[in-house]
């Protein structure tokens, strides 16, 4: 199973992007533990500097904007086959 990570204080930006990642694995219907980070410390230490940020089994794929869904589609394809 998939570890998605949404890091970022809460801000609209990271809630809409935890929704983008929440939409996106239910289209694929891939089964993923996704989690919100909201501790600076603990998504620095992922190598998180911009939020937000998704994480995906601990590789950072997106920092500092929002995807959109296409792209985060994309993004989980290829790490879906890259296992």
């Amino acid at each position: 199973m998939k570890k998605i990570i949404i890091a970022g204080p809460g801000c609209p930006k990271c809630i809409t992007t935890e929704k983008i990642v929440k939409d996106a694995c239910a289209e694929l219907q891939i089964a993923c533990e996704i989690e919100h980070l909201y501790d600076v410390k603990e998504y620095a230490k992922l190598g998180v500097m911009f939020t937000p940020a998704v994480i995906i089994d601990g590789q950072p794929v997106i920092a500092g904007k929002v995807p959109t869904k296409e792209e985060l589609i994309k993004i989980l394809k290829e790490k879906i086959k890259s296992e």
